[in-house]
């Protein structure tokens, strides 16, 4: 098990580190959220599916889609058309007709729905579809379990209930227990070995999986919308970082230490924030969220050059500095193993 170190320590792992906001709080979700929660209703990913070819009217959207009452589908191509992912276009045929259309934020969410039939593909229980009602519930668990900063405290190691309501101070004990309930019916936790003090929950390597949609839900709300989404924090940097780690493969001989850091902060605080990894004969043997002022070896890069990195595979856009074997090699692997 990775050791997240000192600043992983129980007292830390509220919301907000002592002294220190955290502007993600101010919206609706953490990043991430908005986006990949528009998949928990299977409709908008057909709507956005079935534009894909180009702009379509009204009546031959619904026969498109499967023919949902009308008042359905115009609920849903309101809340894409809201958000931004839809507009309105005049057709070719009538100029009275009205068209609908998929703006750049709507064609890059159809990248994010890739990574979320990819990752229901993998569910533990066998292949989940996304107009199941299990794939829908995996999906709005998963989110609520990010929104709620869960899952900063599980990748630390095994939680109980009473615990992570003594970790988080912006939600309520039946608040965290309905979201701690949805995540172990989907698979996203499960019961680990305790002292009888109550049932501790592990992150299960689903879950881990489940970055993949969820830093491409991040990546495609910096790019098309920056102000309407909250900001990526420490928090969130950690998060992703700490749970993904354990699936990247290195080199059998890769030993060393290095840091993978995400430049920057949000408002006054500009110090970076990532992780410090242990590599021993291949293996990451140990992790912590507490960095170093001048490590030997490090890879580091803005927000949007890590997201690239981590969904596209485009490492060639982070500076590197010492041991490429850890440091790309980390990066590359954690790539290929999230987004095969």
């Amino acid at each position: 098990m990775l050791d997240a170190g000192s600043r992983g320590a129980p007292a830390q792992l509220a919301v907000r580190e002592a002294g220190e906001s955290d502007p993600a709080i101010e919206f609706p979700y953490r990043p991430g959220g908005h986006v990949l929660s528009i998949f928990s209703r299977a409709l908008h990913e057909l709507i956005l599916r079935a534009l894909a070819d180009g702009p379509m009217r009204l009546a031959d959207l619904r026969r498109e889609v499967g023919g949902p009452a009308q008042t359905t589908l115009r609920g849903n191509l309101d809340t894409l058309l809201g958000m931004g992912a839809l507009e309105k276009v005049r057709g070719n045929s009538r100029a009275a007709m009205v068209d609908n259309a998929l703006t750049p934020l709507g064609t890059e969410m159809l990248s994010v729905a890739d990574a979320v039939d990819a990752w229901l593909a993998r569910a533990p229980s066998g292949p989940l579809r996304l107009q199941s009602e299990p794939g829908k519930a995996s999906i709005k668990a998963l989110v609520n379990g990010w929104d709620s900063t869960m899952l900063r405290a599980l990748a630390v190691h095994p939680f109980t209930l009473t615990e992570l309501d003594n970790l988080i101070n912006s939600f309520s004990y039946p608040a965290l227990e309905r979201r701690l309930a949805a995540m172990r019916l989907a698979g996203l936790v499960t019961p680990a070995p305790g002292n009888g003090g109550g049932t501790p929950y592990a992150v299960a390597e689903w879950l881990r999986l489940a970055m993949a949609p969820l830093l491409a839900a991040m990546r495609c709300e910096r790019r098309h919308l920056p102000t309407e989404t909250a900001p990526l924090t420490r928090i969130d940097i950690e998060t992703v970082m700490l749970l993904a780690l354990p699936l990247a493969a290195l080199p059998a001989g890769a030993d060393g230490i290095a840091q993978l850091a995400v430049q920057g902060g949000n408002g006054a605080d500009r110090r970076s924030a990532g992780v410090r990894l242990t590599a021993q004969s291949g293996k990451i043997v140990s992790c912590t969220s507490k960095l170093e002022a001048r490590p030997d070896s490090w890879i580091s890069g803005s927000a949007a050059h890590w997201l690239d990195a981590l969904v596209e595979g485009r490492s060639d856009q982070l500076e590197v500095c010492g041991d490429r074997t850890i440091t790309l090699g980390v990066v590359d692997n954690l790539h290929r193993a999230l987004f095969p």
